[in-house]
């Protein structure tokens, strides 16, 4: 963002922001049907909670859709509907593993549903919402097992605000997902996406500061009157075979657990199943890179990357390889490409900026790092990025304006704070310099050149 201009485009983003917030609360006033959304419990065959999720009832039989991940490895699934009333998942009437879904038959009642909505009609910074039940709200699981026990979840469920960024394709390209900046915290997982006339337009599937997916709800639709049922009994016993169960399951050791070695086992074993398993790869690199296995990590991405060249996140992660291993043209090219696929990719557009920024191409880089601030006011390390533009150009002002920016959204950068101090010492600003090493201390007391630079300041 040219900074000459700031005072003009913050008033604007500003304005746009407020309406955003304005009409979120107008939406939430009009009472969207929580009491259609119930909190999943997953448990083993011992009656040990595996982990929670989210589900919405669309049919008032009892006809409720989920994410496929939410049921892996149960042997039951308790919905805890928002009154408090506890149910037993009868039956499964419908899954689908590849795009993550779920129908289950909840018991004989009259239930309270979400109506549904046209994902087809959704375009580009269309107004979202989503439901979900965070898994650090469920602050005791342990009174949730006991039976018989009514929780009443009013406070509970949340309701997170945002707006589409695109709907394409991700690791797979015969289907895409809605992007979103609307938030999915852990627990969202099945959870409605809804449109701004509280219509469910979407599955909240995968979380992420930039990367929160929907699947479109269109492709529900058509199994809403299966008649066929299974148990899960009959899901566990076909998930022994199933590539996705070990996928997903590597995800829960990766994420959830924090288990590696784990995760790794999960994820070597869905290859072994179709080597082609593009997210596999993906999730396989991230295991890796948890390690500090960089190479290793590089050859994942790389596999996932070759088996689908416009898959937006692996291009991203990617470049952000190359990029720190100083390959920078190979890192301008896998961010384009992730950005040809998504278009409104905020940390690819940020990442891009950087890159082009140390080709010296700073003419370049400032549109992607102006559209990544205007998708995300709040991303602070885009303006990091631009203020190492500006002082690439020599333009100290507009830099020092944009590292100010920065620190204003919690990015706390050594290097940042040295081209703070550099700043200001070239306009003179004494005291501030001073400051700056005082932060650099705070961040590494130790460092010798703060320190001598310090004693300048107290003599």
């Amino acid at each position: 963002m040219p900074y000459f201009k700031i005072k003009k485009t913050l008033a604007l983003l500003l304005v746009f922001w407020a309406t955003l917030a304005v009409f979120a609360h107008s939406t939430h006033a009009n009472s969207v049907n929580k009491s259609a959304v119930a909190l999943l419990i997953a448990k083993d065959s011992a009656g040990e909670i595996l982990g929670t999720g989210t589900g919405f009832v669309v049919k008032p039989e009892g006809v409720l859709v989920t994410n496929y991940h939410v049921l892996l490895d149960a042997a039951a699934i308790e919905a805890i509907m928002f009154n408090g009333d506890r149910v037993q998942v009868k039956s499964i009437l419908k899954v689908d593993r590849t795009k993550d879904f779920a129908l289950l038959q909840l018991p004989r009642g009259a239930y309270s549903t979400l109506e549904m909505g046209d994902s087809n009609k959704l375009k580009n910074f269309n107004f979202l919402s989503a439901l979900g039940f965070l898994s650090e709200n469920i602050n005791s699981l342990e009174v949730f097992s006991r039976p018989h026990k009514k929780n009443n979840l009013n406070e509970k469920v949340v309701q997170t605000f945002g707006f589409v960024l695109g709907i394409h394709p991700q690791s797979q390209p015969s289907f895409p997902f809605i992007y979103t900046t609307t938030s999915f915290g852990p627990g969202f997982s099945g959870g409605p996406v809804l449109d701004q006339k509280n219509h469910v337009v979407g599955i909240a599937t995968v979380e992420g500061r930039s990367i929160n997916l929907a699947l479109p709800i269109n492709f529900i639709k058509p199994f809403l009157d299966t008649k066929t049922r299974i148990s899960l009994n009959d899901l566990l016993r076909e998930d022994k075979t199933s590539k996705e169960a070990h996928y997903y399951r590597g995800n829960y050791y990766l994420y959830v657990k924090g288990d590696m070695n784990r995760a790794i086992t999960e994820f070597r074993s869905a290859l072994k199943l179709d080597d082609s398993f593009v997210l596999a790869h993906y999730d396989l690199g991230a295991a890796y890179q948890s390690q500090g296995l960089t190479n290793k990590a590089i050859k994942e991405y790389e596999k996932a990357t070759k088996l689908n060249p416009f898959f937006p996140e692996g291009n991203s992660n990617l470049g952000g390889y190359y990029f720190r291993t100083q390959k920078y043209n190979l890192a301008v090219k896998h961010f384009k490409q992730a950005i040809q696929a998504y278009p409104n990719f905020i940390q690819a557009h940020s990442n891009l900026g950087a890159v082009l920024n140390k080709l010296n191409r700073s003419e370049e880089a400032i549109p992607h790092l102006k559209k990544a601030i205007r998708l995300d006011p709040e991303f602070g390390v885009t303006y990091f990025n631009l203020g190492n533009v500006y002082l690439n150009q020599g333009n100290h002002d507009e830099a020092q304006k944009a590292y100010d920016l920065a620190v204003s959204y919690g990015v706390n950068f050594l290097s940042m704070h040295w081209k703070l101090y550099d700043i200001y010492i070239r306009q003179e600003k004494r005291l501030e310099a001073k400051q700056e090493l005082e932060t650099i201390l705070q961040i590494e007391p130790e460092n010798m050149e703060a320190k001598k630079k310090m004693l300048g300041f107290l003599q």
